[in-house]
């Protein structure tokens, strides 16, 4: 049984977040002690509300240095919704406020005609993924209102010896960035743990790779 820590950081109610992980078999606990963080098997960083509001409830838990040193461990990080989000350059939610950037690209309000964007979505998912193994073609649960719509894989360098990202999308007004796998580091815009059957298998699928 995976061990994984849900990060505590005050940021909306995480608990559907925790059950979902116990539902599919995982041990789960909801903290922000640095060395049960450190520890476990995962972590996953979830987030709801503004995007620099997250990051200041991120960063007073010192959630940057620990995401940093787990990634350099090699050590498996899921970010959800607006935890997405923060792992990109910037936001320009009520202003423009940086982020995590461990990936290139700017969090923008969607240009659609109704915001936010809350519902069942399809997704298009890389043939590779392995968040979507075996799920690519089920929809999954948004409530957002800002999205990366660049592509943060075209964005990056290419190096001969690193894989770039998987990037997944999915369309409200615009194409936008719905999932990224990057070896440790994944993250997905929609709420796996409010979707249902598909979301569960997409939590069995990332804690598979830990």
């Amino acid at each position: 049984m995976k061990k994984i820590v849900v990060l505590a950081a005050e940021s909306g109610n995480v608990h559907s977040v925790v059950r979902a992980l116990h539902h599919v078999g995982a041990d789960v606990e909801l903290t922000a002690d640095p060395d049960a963080v450190m520890a476990a098997d995962g972590l996953v960083v979830p987030g709801v509300g503004a995007f620099a509001a997250v990051m200041d409830k991120l960063r007073a838990v010192k959630a940057d240095r620990l995401i940093e040193r787990r990634l350099a461990g090699g050590r498996g990080v899921l970010g959800i919704c607006v935890g997405l989000q923060v792992m990109f350059e910037q936001g320009t939610e009520y202003g423009v406020h940086e982020g995590f950037a461990q990936w290139p690209g700017s969090v923008d309000l969607l240009p659609a005609a109704i915001v936010p964007h809350m519902g069942w979505s399809l997704v298009d998912a890389p043939a590779d993924s392995q968040l979507f193994n075996s799920i690519a073609d089920e929809r999954f649960y948004f409530v957002h209102s800002y999205g990366v719509q660049s592509d943060p894989a075209a964005a990056l360098p290419r190096h001969p010896h690193i894989e770039p990202p998987l990037v997944t999308f999915a369309e409200h007004g615009a194409r936008f960035v719905a999932a990224v796998e990057n070896g440790p580091l994944m993250a997905t815009q929609f709420h796996p743990e409010k979707s249902g059957d598909a979301g569960a298998q997409l939590l069995t699928n990332w804690i598979a790779t830990l």
